[in-house]
Formats: C-alpha cells, structure tokens, sequence
C-alpha cells in the first residue's frame, strides 16, 4: 500500500520530506522487527520509548517512520500528535477493517472474563461457527493457539490477528478486554457488536487512580460502541443488573442494554439454582423463553458468568437449544476453580482468584460441598495493588480453616515485604506464613486428610513465577500433583 493512501486515515500530519512514492509492506513497533518496506511508529511505553529505536529502524529498512516529534534521521519522519491514536488508525486501514466483516463480542469486568469467552466459544462451536478468541490464556482460532502479549495486546497485534482470522474464515470472535487496554488505547479501532460487563471490584489499583477511575476505564468499551443505529449491525451492551455499577455504566452507551442478573430485575435470569459439588443446575429464563441449564461449573459465580454468556448468546441471534448445549457442554476452563486429582481421597482446587471478591467467591462456593476442613494457600502479587493485601489475607481467614500465605509473582518487591501487608494486624492462630510457593503447596497438601479440600489460589493457569526481573518455570497443578504423588508413596 502507497504511505500516502494509508495517512488518508490521519487528518493532520506533518513531514519535511516527500513521501510520494513510498511504499509500505508492514507496519511495526518493535524495531528488531523491521525490514525494507516497514512503517515503523515509535509507541512511548511503560517499560521502553519507541523513539529511542527509531535510528536501528532506520538502520534496519523502515520505509517510514511515525513520531511524536522531529527525529534527526535520513528515513521520512511523520510527525503526528499521538502514536497511539495514529498506530490503531494506520493498522485498521492497512488490514483493511477487519472487525467490520467479523461480529466481535467485547467482555469486561474484574471477575469471570475469561469463563464467559470461554463459554461463548463453547455455544457458537455448537451452533456451528468458527469462532476466534483473544485472552488472558491465548488466542484461539478454531482448534489453533497462540500465545499473546497481554490479556488484551496492542492495535496492530488485534488489527493483524482480526485480518488474519477473516482471512481464515472466522464467523465470530470473542475476545477479554481489560481495564489497562481500554485507558491505554489498545483497542481503539476494534469494532464491537456486543460488550459485556461482569462485575466490578477492587483490583488494580496500582494502576488506576481510584476505584472510580477503575470503573471510568471499564465503560469505555461500553461507549465505544458508538452513536449510530444500523439495522444491518446492531449494538448491545450486556450488563450485570446486580452490580452497583449498573447504572453508572447504562449511561455510557447510547445502544440498547440488555440486563442478566439473579437479585433485581433482568431480562434474563436464573432460577431454582442448585449448587452441588459435582455441578449447578438452574432454569434460565429469558425473553424468548426458558431452558434448564445442567452445568459441570460449580458456584454462584459461575451462574453469573453462565447468565453473561448467554445473554450475548442471545442478542446475537443464537437459539436457546444452541445454548443451552454450549453451557453443559463445557466441563471447566484452565485454571479456574481446576480440580488436581492424582488418585488422593482429598480434593485439590487451582484457582486465578487474585482478588479479595473472587477468592470469597470461590472459597463461598466450596464451603457450599465441603465436608471437613478447608485450607488455602495464596499470596499476593508484587507491584501490584498493596490495598488489597491484607482485604486478600481476612478473606482467606473468613472463609477457610487454616491459611497458608505465600509468595505468588513477587516481580521487583521482597516477598517477605508482601507477605508483612497481607498479615498486619492479624490475631488469629489459625495461618502461617510459607515464602517459598512450592513448599507452601506441600505443606498444605500434606496437611489434607480424608475429604478435606484445598485451594491453591492467585495464579491458575500461569504456567511461570516472575521473581525480580526473571521468569521462572512454575505451574501450581503440577506442584500440586507432585505433591500428592510424593505424599502418597
């Protein structure tokens, strides 16, 4: 594509050179990616500044290159206000709006993201589409995955994916949005059928300001959606009615809202739930009718994300039979609420609650079947939201028999620093601290008897432990399994 045909997306622009004949056959942000006929735009990062790479992208072919400021190089500098905004723009128009052509569903929240894409993918598989999806585990394309950047990467990774899987054949995609995403810009350019909204409760709040500033980013998918009205591509917002943000996030739309909920009035809701240790039974009932759901998911919570499933099941013209076979069809998701069993009379859950809501959730879920004692191991993430820490460690004291608090991805803080915040204060007998993860999970592996259950929760399906500024191989099923195993010889 000629550099000029692809700036027609970006009004206002500045370059001392002529850029007439330039020709663009990628476009980048990595410069160790570049080659002749790359576009190359400098992206200003958490961690690095694209504009300090702009003289090995010119080293290495760039064609052209995208800036926030002049740039002392021989290759063409465009000089625009944003890279960010100007990145999304250029991409978009390079693969040729790929989210035009692909009906894409958007899902936010604190809790149940990537459950509810899950089960999305699990109903449009039964009613016969070649789904897509984009989240915090991988990326899905039929039975291929791949791995991604972040639970929602950057514009020219979606814009390509998305022109990829059209390319591919894809009748939907599916995919997590995060709060981070949204305030960063990431998806700027994605356009969005349906959005969904979980929940919302305390997390990340390192990085967000406040709560409120939490909320203000999640609503952005929500406002995104746009102003228009097109038959040919209507827009919902699918929100949790139960949620005291409810009507907060109602207001950022301008498209129709579609509630799902258990405790005020929905539109499309649950009722006669039954919650077991082998599963949830409950009648889902909507405005085109009532099916009854037999799911091998267990919890309440696991009926809110069911409920989110299916209403964007719904609004996007999937049968009630369709769904209901989508839901019961799925046994599980990696690393959520994952049983480890290696033969024990015990039973040992792997969970990713890393929130003081989503830990309750799970340990309420499990008090509901449980028949003797249950522990819990868990920590708390370093360079992450310190306020959560010892909300983390009383929920675990509130809801368990014995705590164990250990270390999870400490990144760049001490652990010993980490575990001291989830513990001030606390008078109760009934914990101890462990640093290392591993002997944490032996220790609370080898206190489980006959029936007891125990949580090992935080990191689900990570599959490594980030210690300082390394990654280290580490995956609490498999510990938790070499645990049993040892135990029982």
């Amino acid at each position: 594509m000629k550099l000029t045909e692809l700036l027609l997306g970006i009004p206002f622009y500045e370059t001392a050179s002529s850029i007439e004949n330039i020709a663009v056959h990628s476009i980048e942000v990595d410069s160790r990616n570049v080659k002749p006929g790359s576009l190359f735009v400098c992206i200003e990062g958490t961690k690095a500044d694209g504009h300090e790479y702009a003289g090995e992208a010119s080293h290495n072919g760039a064609t052209a290159i995208i800036s926030e400021r002049p740039l002392n190089l021989a290759t063409p500098t465009i000089v625009v206000p944003d890279t960010i905004r100007a990145l999304a723009m250029l991409a978009v128009r390079f693969y040729d709006h790929p989210t035009g052509n692909i009906p894409l569903i958007g899902v936010t929240g604190t809790n149940g993201k990537t459950t509810v894409t899950y089960l999305l993918e699990s109903i449009f598989g039964q009613w016969q589409k070649k789904t897509a999806l984009v989240g915090t585990i991988q990326m899905k394309v039929g039975d291929s995955t791949f791995p991604v950047p972040n639970t929602t990467p950057d514009a020219l990774f979606l814009q390509r994916a998305f022109h990829q899987m059209a390319s591919d054949g894809v009748d939907q995609a599916i995919m997590e949005v995060s709060s981070h995403a949204l305030d960063m810009g990431r998806i700027y350019g994605c356009d969005y059928d349906v959005a969904v909204f979980t929940n919302l409760t305390q997390d990340h709040l390192d990085y967000h300001q406040n709560v409120e500033d939490y909320l203000w980013a999640k609503s952005l998918l929500f406002s995104q959606l746009g102003n228009t009205y097109d038959l040919k591509k209507p827009k919902f917002a699918v929100l949790n009615v139960d949620d005291d943000n409810f009507k907060k996030l109602s207001k950022s739309t301008a498209h129709h809202v579609v509630t799902y909920g258990l405790h005020k009035e929905a539109q499309v809701t649950a009722k006669n739930v039954k919650v077991t240790a082998e599963g949830t039974y409950f009648q889902l009932s909507a405005p085109s009718g009532t099916i009854s759901i037999n799911s091998r998911l267990i919890g309440m919570f696991n009926v809110y994300n069911m409920l989110a499933a299916s209403t964007a099941a719904i609004v996007s013209g999937v049968p009630l039979t369709v769904i209901k076979e989508g839901l019961e069809k799925i046994t599980g998701v990696s690393g959520r609420f994952e049983p480890v069993y290696a033969g024990q009379n015990y039973s040992v859950i792997v969970d990713y609650a890393h929130t003081p809501d989503s830990l309750e959730n799970v340990l309420q879920a499990i008090s509901g079947f449980a028949r003797r004692k249950v522990f819990v191991v868990v920590g708390c993430g370093g360079d992450r939201d310190r306020t959560k820490r010892p909300l983390m460690a009383r929920t675990a004291l509130n809801f368990a028999d014995y705590a164990i608090f250990t270390s999870d991805n400490p990144r760049t803080e001490r652990p010993s620093s980490i575990l001291a915040d989830m513990t001030e204060g606390l008078t109760e007998t009934n914990f101890e601290v462990v640093e290392d993860r591993r002997a944490a999970i032996e220790k609370a592996v080898s206190f489980a008897d006959e029936d007891d259950i125990v949580l090992i929760a935080g990191k689900g399906h990570e599959t490594y432990q980030q210690v300082g500024y390394e990654t280290f191989n580490f995956d609490d099923r498999k510990v938790a399994r070499d645990a049993i195993l040892a135990k029982e010889k």
